[in-house]
């Protein structure tokens, strides 16, 4: 039952921290410093450095000798480099997505991007979005059926929406995503593999390139 509870905790833990990073709230180069983060939380230290762990692993967070953990920093460079990976296996999860997918895993990948449509019409919610937004991809490479592939991609994207502070405030940004999201979706439920893969390569091609000009603007 302990064993229940306590990883209850460092999941909701992990979230909270995830959650700041993503906010800007504990920004790159921050220290992760467990004591100090414990006490922020009002918890004990052990889900807290479970959780700081968790980030070194996912790349969200870097960890120096004799300095402890820091939140990680993404530059241009880098997140060309993660993009260009998750092009190709975002294709990849996509297609195989289209062949495993049941009429009843459409339709919740149909619902998940109607609930990002009617979204459109209310304020940006930011950390909201990025979540929700997890959430689509993470369902589609779900049903890819591959946990190597599933664990790659989260460990790219996690990374990317470290890189990608003020995209899903952008009004013009959040709107291009959900049309990207529903053309995949569009592909899948009609069971074009081919132009699944396509759909999701050009999301995350698009992405990068609406990503680094918030950056530059």
């Amino acid at each position: 039952m302990n064993g229940g509870s306590d990883a209850l905790l460092g999941e909701a833990v992990y979230k909270q921290l995830l959650d700041r990073i993503f906010t800007g709230e504990l920004p790159p180069g921050a220290p992760l410093s467990v004591p100090a983060l414990a006490a922020a939380l009002d918890v004990s230290r052990s889900p807290v450095r479970d959780s700081v762990q968790r980030l070194v692993a996912d790349g969200l967070a870097v960890h120096t000798p004799h300095a402890g953990a820091r939140v990680a920093h993404v530059d241009e460079r880098e997140i060309t480099d993660v993009l260009a990976v998750r092009e190709l296996l975002d294709g990849y999860a996509a297609r195989e997505a289209t062949l495993r997918a049941s009429a009843a895993d459409v339709r919740r990948l149909a619902g998940l991007v109607e609930g990002q449509q009617a979204r459109l019409a209310e304020p940006a919610d930011a950390l909201g979005e990025a979540r929700r937004d997890l959430e689509f991809h993470t369902a589609v490479r779900d049903l890819a059926g591959n946990q190597p592939l599933s664990d790659a991609l989260h460990r790219l994207d996690a990374k990317a929406h470290l890189y990608n502070t003020g995209l899903w405030s952008d009004e013009a940004g959040r709107r291009f995503a959900v049309a990207e999201h529903v053309a995949i979706v569009h592909a899948i439920e009609i069971g074009d593999a081919a132009a699944a893969e396509r759909a999701a390569a050009a999301h995350v091609a698009a992405l990068g390139v609406r990503m680094r000009r918030l950056a530059r603007a």
